[in-house]
Order: structure tokens, then C-alpha cells, then sequence
């Protein structure tokens, strides 16, 4: 009992601890947490804004999701926001649902921290609380398509699609939630073919692709100053989409066929799982060290349960292999012909390798 209350006292403070005893434990806030899915109040059209722009600089209002280090999906956002803004084309971006929200000087020093592919005339916003008229409005991710959907104060609304997000959960609600977004009547610009062909053939949305390239001023080969087999690995076990489960098993498979073999991770911090080899934890890298990993190792194993990343193109650019996994989710991309294709096994993965 003393051991409990100073575990809550550590926990919670005193204050706390006495309202949990006064209160009894914590209820889970379902219907609150999820309010956003069921929200009707909308932000209207005003004529006034529409004509008082009408002949000004084009605007767009992006709403984007919280935002990490290291995030490839807003890494991928910010150059399109940027080539924009290059082009003529004013924009505001927006954080939709922070769970701690950052006042608008920290949202501006961290960004311009952590993502300095960001054009720096594009303005920062923490919340959409103060959201004003635009030209356009694009949602890029499935949450932030339920607040697109009801701020009306633009002329179009735009989703811009990295991924199927249905397939980053369990058949159920929020599947349900994440499907119906794209029920919602805007006009798709997808990465890649097989969003497109998802979009328009299952939801009968307006949609446009987008090819996958790479920055020639990052990504180029570098001379491997050693003889060593070495072998990368993206290893993300927060996303349960890019299978670090079966990479893992795949590799151990591997050391123990070939001890001598290096392996390299990158994209997340391992350390605290037990993985029964030695490797190199590069954990979050900035995009500027990519290459040099890359260039150090024979083979880069890149396993994807949605939508192919743009990593299989950087490794190619960085003279390095792609292993990539097969499926109609990565083949619009990757081939035969410019990868090494497996398919979702540990064991046919550790033999090809």
C-alpha cells in the first residue's frame, strides 16, 4: 500500500494523487478523444474574403498533423510547400490536434530547427484556432481531413495522399474513420499511381499523381573506404507499416549465416529492444548524413506494407541496392530491373540477402 502511494505521489504530485483517491481512478475519454469525427460547427464562406483576394497572390492553408523529428511524411509536405512558394504561391501552415500545443515562436524556432528544407517565407501556425480565408485549403493527413471538411472560407479543398491510412490499423473504427475521409469530395494529389487508382476506382474522387525523385544535392555516391559486407536496414518499430518484426528475424537468419556481415539501423533509436546481434544504431538521422550510410553498405533492406517511400530511389542515388518488398503498393515504383524484390517472409528475405 505505501509502495502504491509513492508510486502515485512520483506519478501525479500530491494534488493528483489526493483527486484520483477522492475521484477514483481515471476514466478513458472516449467520446471526448474522438469529438473531432462528429464536430458540425463550420467556418462559412465570406463573400467579402473572396473578393478582397480575388486578384491577389494565390494562398494555400496546409493542415498538418503534429509534427516530430525526423517525420519523412512532413519532410515531404515541406518540399512541396516550398517548390510552391518558389512558384509564386503564398502559404500558411497550420498544426491541426497538437496534444500540447507549442506557442507560435517555438512551432517557428523548431521548424526552422529540424526542417530547414522549409521555405522561410512560408508563415507558421501552432493551432488552426486562427485560421483566415485562402484560396485553397489541403488536408494531409486522414484527422485533418475531418476539420478541411468543415472550414468553408476557401475556394478549393485539396487532400494531399502519402499513404492509404486505413492500413495503419485494425479493421474497425478507426479504419472507419480514417476510410471516410475520402468520401469527403476533395480533390486528391496522391504519391504515386496506386493512391491515384485507390482514390479514383474505390472512392470515385477527382485525383492527380505525383512521381517520386530525389535531391541530387543530397543524395550521390561516396567512394566505401573498406572491403566489409555490410548491410542497412530501416528499422522503424513505431510503424508498424515498414514490418520491423520480420526485418528483424530476416537479419538474425542472416548473422547466423553470415556472422561477418555488418548490419546498420536507421530511423529510429533500437536500443531498447534485446536484438540478438551487434549493429550499428544510427537511430533519427538528419537527411543530410542519408547518403553516407547508405554509400558504406552493399544492400539496403526496405520493407513497406503501404505505400513505397522515397528511400528506394535515395539508396539507388547513393550507389547502394534497394531490397525492397513486392506488392502492387511498391511496384509502380520499384522492379526488378531497379531493385531487389522479396516478398513478406523472414526466410526468403534472409536468403536473398
Amino acid at each position: 500500500m505505501i509502495k502504491k502511494a509513492v508510486h502515485s505521489i512520483k506519478k501525479r504530485g500530491i494534488r493528483g494523487s489526493y483527486r484520483r483517491w477522492k475521484n477514483g481512478p481515471d476514466k478513458i475519454e472516449l467520446v471526448k478523444f474522438w469529438s473531432f469525427i462528429t464536430e458540425t460547427e463550420r467556418y462559412p464562406f465570406h463573400v467579402e474574403d473572396y473578393k478582397s483576394n480575388k486578384n491577389e497572390k494565390l494562398t494555400l492553408n496546409w493542415v498538418i498533423p503534429e509534427i516530430g523529428i525526423g517525420s519523412g511524411g512532413h519532410i515531404n509536405i515541406f518540399r512541396f510547400i516550398s517548390y510552391l512558394e518558389r512558384h509564386d504561391i503564398h502559404n500558411r501552415v497550420y498544426i491541426y490536434k497538437s496534444p500540447t500545443p507549442r506557442s507560435q515562436e517555438d512551432m517557428v524556432t523548431f521548424i526552422r530547427t529540424y526542417f530547414k528544407i522549409l521555405d522561410t517565407n512560408v508563415e507558421l501556425y501552432p493551432t488552426t484556432d486562427k485560421m483566415t480565408y485562402a484560396h485553397g485549403i489541403v488536408a494531409t493527413n486522414w484527422e485533418t481531413a475531418y476539420f478541411v471538411r468543415r472550414f468553408d472560407n476557401v475556394v478549393s479543398k485539396f487532400y494531399f495522399v502519402q499513404d492509404f491510412e486505413p492500413y495503419f490499423y485494425a479493421k474497425g473504427s478507426e479504419y472507419e474513420f480514417a476510410e471516410n475521409t475520402y468520401k469527403f469530395g476533395f480533390r486528391g494529389l496522391t504519391a504515386g499511381e496506386w493512391l491515384k487508382d485507390i482514390c479514383i476506382n474505390q472512392y470515385h474522387m477527382v485525383a492527380d499523381s505525383f512521381g517520386f525523385s530525389y535531391d541530387k544535392d543530397l543524395y550521390h555516391p561516396r567512394p566505401k573506404t573498406d572491403d566489409k559486407k555490410r548491410v542497412f536496414f530501416y528499422a522503424r518499430p513505431v510503424t508498424p507499416r515498414r514490418d520491423f518484426e520480420l526485418g528483424l528475424l530476416a537479419l538474425t537468419l542472416l548473422k547466423k549465416k553470415m556472422p561477418e556481415v555488418e548490419v546498420v539501423f536507421a530511423g529510429w533509436d533500437c536500443s531498447n529492444y534485446d536484438i540478438p546481434f551487434e549493429y550499428d544504431n544510427k537511430g533519427i538521422l538528419d537527411i543530410s548524413q542519408l547518403s553516407d550510410v547508405y554509400s558504406t553498405c552493399d544492400l539496403c533492406l526496405i520493407i513497406s506494407n503501404t505505400n513505397v517511400s522515397l528511400l528506394p530511389l535515395e539508396v539507388m542515388a547513393s550507389g547502394s541496392i534497394a531490397v525492397c518488398s513486392k506488392g502492387p503498393n511498391s511496384d509502380w515504383l520499384t522492379n526488378s530491373e531497379n531493385s531487389v524484390l522479396v516478398d513478406y517472409d523472414p526466410i526468403d528475405i534472409s536468403y536473398t540477402l
